[in-house]
């Protein structure tokens, strides 16, 4: 007798796609035609998604503002992109894991290795949790494309009775961490290529959708101006080019001004671009992102105003 809690049978996900059944007997070429047309179905399911992405992003930043943490937990390779996520956050936009923090099932072995049995603990989760002192301010983001894997089960009824806000992002219809969420992202890949695979179609739209909350949390927080990450943290010779080149599109400025700004505005290219704009010294920039939140337009738009 089959398990119900392991029945695949009713998971989308698990399901054999009558799309790609002769799968291997086609060329390489075509193949790789087949997979591409799946991927195109991610876009469509993540589009779906929209407006339940954008009230997660909206319940991030307003955590965040308060003085939380988001915090990503998940299995497999679900956990790993949100790991993935969470690690691009300081080179990009100049925050570490005291804003964005991803866990895995497993700890960090389980980033290079399978560990696979560590999904099936709802123990681990909260044991993880606590070491990281998660409380009420922060935000959970539990990511799982069966939408029922226990270590996020955990995750979401630890941080619930915390008090905390939970998000869930799965692949499949009404699934169980949705419906214990408080926001549910299900974006609906359909059946895999390769039936049961979810590093692929889930995988694909789980990165889009994750690539979305923090880049969207992070944009409305002023990290972004225009379209340029002007919180980039310059740590290594391609990044302080970068900042350069941010600045000189910014503000039209030259490359040697660039270089000489950067230098009096300590690498920071926010405050760069707002003492070249203004013409202000690096301490009056410093007070102005204080006051304003690290929002430069509205720092341009109240000084317009004066």
């Amino acid at each position: 007798m089959i398990n119900p809690k392991l029945n695949l049978e009713k998971i989308g996900t698990e399901q054999r796609n009558p799309r790609t059944m002769e799968i291997d007997t086609l060329s390489t070429l075509e193949i790789v035609r087949l997979i591409n047309r799946e991927d195109q179905r991610v876009i469509d399911a993540v589009e779906a998604a929209s407006e339940q992405i954008a009230k997660a992003i909206d319940g991030i930043v307003t955590a965040l503002k308060l003085g939380g943490r988001l915090v990503y937990i998940g299995a497999g390779t679900s956990g790993r992109l949100g790991v993935l996520d969470a690690s691009e956050c300081l080179p990009t936009f100049g925050v570490g894991e005291e804003m964005v923090i991803g866990m895995i099932a497993g700890g960090d072995r389980a980033l290079r290795h399978p560990v696979e049995a560590a999904e099936d603990s709802e123990e681990s989760v909260v044991m993880d949790l606590a070491a990281i002192n998660f409380n009420e301010k922060d935000i959970l983001c539990a990511i799982a494309s069966s939408g029922r894997t226990p270590y996020c089960v955990g995750g979401i009824r630890y941080a619930k009775a915390l008090g905390a806000t939970t998000i869930a992002l799965a692949c499949v219809n009404a699934s169980v961490i949705g419906q214990m969420a408080d926001i549910a992202i299900e974006a609906v890949v359909g059946e895999e290529v390769i039936t049961g695979s979810t590093r692929l179609k889930s995988g694909s739209a789980q990165k889009m959708i994750l690539n979305m909350l923090s880049t969207g949390a992070m944009i409305q927080l002023g990290k972004v101006y225009q379209n340029l990450m002007v919180d980039v943290r310059s740590t290594n010779e391609k990044l302080i080019e970068r900042s350069r080149r941010m600045l000189m599109e910014a503000t039209d400025c030259r490359y040697e001004d660039a270089v000489t700004l950067l230098a009096a505005a300590n690498g920071h290219v926010k405050s760069a671009i707002v003492m070249a704009l203004l013409a202000i010294n690096y301490e009056e920039a410093t007070a102005l992102l204080t006051q304003y939140d690290g929002h430069i337009r509205q720092i341009l738009a109240a000084q317009k105003g004066l």
